[in-house]
C-alpha cells in the first residue's frame, strides 16, 4: 500500500490508513507546532496508541481527526505546584469527587466560554470516544460540587504513572483549579498539560523539549507503581 500523505501550506503530514501506526515524533510539522498525522477514527485503541506515544487529538468540527506531538510540551511536575493563599483556602472546604459524572465534566468542558476562542474541539465523537475510554477504565474525572451542582472540573486519560490532562472548567472561583490539585494527589509522577497557558504555569506547569517528554513517557507510562 503506498504512503498517502495530506497536504497542507506549510508541509505535508502522514494521512492514516486503517491501523497504521504512527509516525516518529520528530517527523511532526514545526508549522503548525506538531501537526503529525491526519485522519484515523477516534477508537478507544488508536486513543490509547497515540497517547503512549505522547500523541493527542486536537481537531475542529471542519476538519479531519488530527493527530498532535508539540515542541515544546507542557507539564505538570506534582513537586512544583504552586497553591496560592487563596486557593489554599478553598481546598479547605472543597467537596471533590472522582469518576462520578464524566460526562457531564467532558460536555461542559465543551460549553463553558473561554477567552480567544469561539467553539470547541471537544465534538460529539470526541465525547463518545473518551466515554468509551472511561468505561474501560482509562479516562477519569475529578469534580469539585457545591450543594449539589458540579461547579468545576477537569478530565483525562491515565496511562501507568502519567495523567494526560485534556481540558477543565470552573464556574465558580478556582473550582478548576481545586481539581488539579486533587489529581496532582492521587500520585501521578507526571501531568501532561499539552501547550501552555498562563493559568497552567501559575500552578506551576512549565514547557519541556518534545524528547524529554518522549523519554520520560517511555520511563513513566506503563510503571503502575505508586
Amino acid at each position: 500500500m503506498a504512503t498517502r500523505y495530506y497536504r497542507l501550506p506549510t508541509g505535508n503530514v502522514l494521512a492514516l490508513e486503517a491501523d497504521q501506526p504512527f509516525p516518529p515524533l520528530e517527523d511532526a510539522l514545526v508549522d503548525p507546532n506538531g501537526l503529525l498525522a491526519v485522519g484515523g477514527e477516534l477508537t478507544a485503541n488508536r486513543l490509547l496508541e497515540a497517547y503512549q506515544h505522547g500523541i493527542f487529538p486536537w481537531f475542529s468540527e471542519q476538519d479531519p481527526v488530527l493527530w498532535w506531538s508539540p515542541d515544546p510540551r507542557m507539564v505538570l511536575f506534582p513537586e512544583e505546584l504552586k497553591i496560592s493563599k487563596s486557593l489554599q483556602k478553598h481546598l479547605k472546604h472543597a467537596d471533590v469527587r472522582l469518576d462520578t459524572s464524566f460526562r457531564t465534566v467532558m460536555e461542559s468542558c465543551a460549553t463553558i466560554p473561554r477567552n480567544g476562542q469561539n467553539g470547541t474541539w471537544i465534538l460529539p465523537q470526541m465525547i463518545e470516544a473518551y466515554c468509551e475510554l472511561h468505561r474501560l477504565g482509562y479516562a477519569h474525572s475529578v469534580e469539585v460540587w457545591q450543594e449539589g451542582a458540579l461547579v468545576g472540573g477537569l478530565y483525562g486519560v491515565a496511562l501507568g504513572r502519567v495523567f494526560f490532562g485534556e481540558s477543565m472548567f470552573h464556574r465558580a472561583t478556582d473550582a478548576s483549579k481545586i481539581a488539579l490539585v486533587h489529581l496532582v494527589k492521587h500520585g501521578y509522577d507526571m501531568i501532561d498539560c499539552q501547550m501552555y497557558t498562563p493559568h497552567l504555569a501559575s500552578l506551576g506547569a512549565r514547557e519541556i523539549a518534545r524528547q524529554e517528554f518522549a523519554e520520560k513517557l517511555r520511563e513513566l507510562v506503563h510503571d503502575t507503581a505508586k
